[in-house]
């Protein structure tokens, strides 16, 4: 087989990843962070100006276990109510609450703070971007969705968000695979980016405000090295710059490692150069295929931990609201780079470091996630269908007392939760309520015989729309979202609809002839592939499900 052949079967199969994950992510958000989640917009960027005046924060942390994340589940949900211009919650009476706090957890100090920015309704927030050298996987749409989401609501509270999240295009990683398949390493790295955008727009993420390239600031990373070297933080050796940690006393206290520890088991092979074990890389001589910038010090290109420094530098200055990224950056990364930040600039100083989590699930909340997620969309389908039908009224004052109760005590929590370090978890438990009541409404004599219904249903409907809308949870139309559902539920049952509703005819003639086993044997074959029958006065129609082999896979944690 002929290389090109090889590679152009490489990239097919990779595409065909590429497209499963992409559907993945579309449907599958609510997963992918403890946080959650309209379609992007693009929002004018501020230059955010700095404040210098507070000195760096000196609390050490431990690290948190790292846990993985083994298959998928779909956990999306819907939200509480806010007024018309989405201002705040509103009350039972109608009248705007005043916004909700925000506390988050500070992985810096150890515990959770409340949010207050450097500058009145302004917010700096840098989140470190993947390293462009393959397809993006769910443990990336994990982190950018959990701050996606952020962002979102600190928006929705009122501030205006300067939204830095980079591309690192020049790296260790990006170079070995580029030579795997005999490509640009720029232009590889390149192509991946692209990649990601289209996860992101799957995904229903917003474009950050700025997108910087570490291939587009070499000027600022080499300045910066310029700073520390200045400042007698780091040291040359032929061609290599690296930082010495011995010269940051404070190194660690992010991650409450200790300098011992490091050198009682490092990671990679001792450079016997370097001066302590721990010490890393700042820039890195040229060697013959890769890439390389001139510099003071010679050819070469930077080490990965610098790039992030100099482009949040670069586009919120040395001192700014909040860092992100995920708990695996936590050591080395973000650690290596409060040194070097501070070594640079002893003005430095970032007001929250915020790390998402790893995903976990169990086969149980699996099961029963995948269920809500189908179960929210098809009945917040119904709802619009009904209330299109009929004049709603839509006066709050129309409401019924006991759906106002609903509404108030559903918004109540999910401002508070969402105050308390973005508690997704707790809001999505509570999205049962108001659903209940909208499926009685729809679907029971009693719900279907209530005086104000339609009312109802609008006040509830508009509850979860706007809150869907606050997380990026908010389709087109929910039509659309379902028929798209139900191709890809199809196509997965290797099946037509024709053959479907084949099926459903002869499952009703095994009904009308009382031949309960054979029905039962046709909506458990279908069941099991993710077709599920809903029988209603009018007939049988079909939706897409979780298919049984999947809602009883168990998934586990290595």
């Amino acid at each position: 087989m002929s290389y090109e052949t090889m590679r152009a079967a490489w990239l097919a199969n990779h595409r065909e990843q590429k497209i499963n994950m992409a559907t993945l992510f579309k449907y599958y958000k609510p997963l992918c962070s403890s946080i959650r989640f309209t379609s992007p917009f693009t929002i004018p960027p501020f230059r955010y100006a700095p404040n210098r005046t507070r000195p760096p924060r000196t609390v050490p942390v431990t690290g948190k276990r790292r846990q993985f994340f083994s298959f998928f589940s779909s956990l999306t949900s819907s939200l509480p109510v806010l007024n018309e211009n989405n201002s705040g919650p509103t009350s039972g009476d109608g009248a705007a609450s005043p916004p909700s706090e925000l506390w988050l957890y500070n992985t810096m100090t150890r515990k959770k703070e409340l949010f207050k920015s450097k500058l009145d309704g302004k917010v700096g927030m840098y989140v470190c971007g993947v390293t462009a050298y393959d397809l993006s996987h769910i443990g990336h749409a994990r982190v950018y969705v959990t701050f996606d989401v952020l962002y979102r609501y600190l928006r929705h509270l009122g501030y205006d968000v300067s939204y830095v999240r980079n591309f690192t295009d020049v790296d260790d990683k990006i170079i070995a695979r580029a030579n795997e398949v005999g490509e640009d390493p720029i232009s590889l790295s390149r192509r991946y980016c692209e990649e990601f955008h289209q996860d992101m727009v799957s995904l229903h993420c917003l474009p950050p405000s700025v997108e910087p390239r570490v291939s587009d600031h070499m000027p600022q990373i080499v300045d910066m090295i310029n700073k520390i070297l200045d400042n007698g933080c780091a040291y040359r050796i032929d061609g290599d710059v690296y930082f010495s940690v011995d010269k940051f006393p404070q190194y660690g206290r992010l991650s409450g490692r200790k300098l011992e520890d490091n050198r009682a088991g490092e990671r990679i092979a001792v450079d016997t150069r370097k001066r302590n074990p721990a010490d890393f890389a700042l820039w890195k001589s040229a060697k013959e295929g890769e890439p390389s910038w001139q510099s003071p010090w010679g050819p070469g290109r930077p080490g990965w931990h610098i790039e992030c420094s100099a482009m949040s530098a670069a586009y919120l200055g040395h001192s700014f609201d909040i860092h992100g990224g995920g708990m695996d950056l936590v050591f080395p990364h973000h650690e290596n780079e409060i040194a070097q930040s501070c070594a640079a600039c002893g003005d430095s100083n970032i007001s929250y470091w915020v790390h998402n989590g790893f995903v976990t699930v169990d086969s149980e909340k699996m099961s029963k996630s995948l269920g809500n997620f189908f179960t929210i969309r098809q009945t917040l389908y119904d709802c619009e269908n009904v209330i299109g039908e009929q004049d709603a009224g839509s006066e709050d004052s129309a409401i019924p007392p006991d759906t106002m109760n609903c509404i108030v005590k559903f918004n109540d929590l999910f401002a508070a939760s969402m105050s308390d370090d973005l508690h997704t978890p707790v809001v999505l438990a509570a999205i049962s309520d108001p659903l209940k009541i909208i499926n009685d409404m729809l679907h029971t004599r009693k719900g279907k015989k209530q005086a104000k219904r339609i009312e109802s249903l609008s006040g509830l409907g508009k509850i979860v729309q706007k809150v869907l809308t606050i997380l990026g949870l908010m389709p087109t139309t929910y039509s659309e979202v379902l028929q798209q559902l139900k191709e890809k539920a199809l196509r997965r049952a290797k099946l037509t609809e024709d053959q479907v509703i084949q099926k459903i005819h002869e499952r009703t003639e095994a009904r009308k002839n009382k031949d309960y086993e054979k029905s039962d044997a046709i909506r458990k074959e279908l069941s099991s592939v993710g077709i599920a029958l809903m029988d209603n006065p009018d007939g049988t129609t079909w939706r897409p499900a979780v298919p049984l082999a999947l809602q009883e896979l168990e998934i586990g944690t290595p």
